[in-house]
């Protein structure tokens, strides 16, 4: 029957506490486990981000170099090559953002901008966030138009630069 008096937790579910430094009897007494000497021998140690014992730590080591701009535009590029098959397998589709992305071209925070290499010879409505010249002209030599759609708040700062 179970009561009060002969509650016990589950067996292996408790564990005691080994103590430490508490005789050589206890078999963990000495040195408490934390080896003769040093630093990590004392009480109050606490080990600092990086340090190496001593040695020169890594980071300080390795030399730095390079530099990233937290201003940078980076554009996934289309070129005019891979819009004249787009217009071969999707006759009389408009190219806009929300196209390339349904067919995977890129994704949904990626900045579009189309490069002149290839030739396009369908007319086409064409919608990126930027164009480079040639790809601009090469849109209208084929009769199509080439639309800017707004840009990104960080690309409006580097194009105004």
């Amino acid at each position: 029957m179970l009561t009060l008096s002969n509650l016990r937790p589950a067996s292996g579910s408790v564990r005691t506490n080994t103590r430490k430094g508490r005789g050589t009897g206890s078999g963990k007494g000495g040195t408490s486990t934390r080896g003769h000497k040093g630093a990590q021998s004392r009480s109050g140690y606490s080990a600092k981000a990086g340090f190496e014992g001593g040695q020169m730590p890594l980071q300080r080591r390795v030399p730095k170099f390079g530099f990233k701009s937290l201003n940078k535009v980076t554009y996934k590029v289309l070129n005019l090559s891979t819009l004249q098959e787009l217009s071969e397998s999707f006759p009389g589709q408009e190219l806009n953002l929300d196209f390339f992305r349904q067919h995977g071209l890129v994704s949904k925070k990626d900045l579009v901008k189309i490069l002149g290499n290839g030739e396009l010879t369908s007319k086409l409505s064409v919608q990126a966030h930027a164009f480079s010249a040639t790809a601009a002209a090469g849109i209208e030599k084929a009769g199509g138009t080439s639309q800017v759609f707004n840009l990104h708040p960080a690309a409006v700062a580097t194009e105004n630069a």
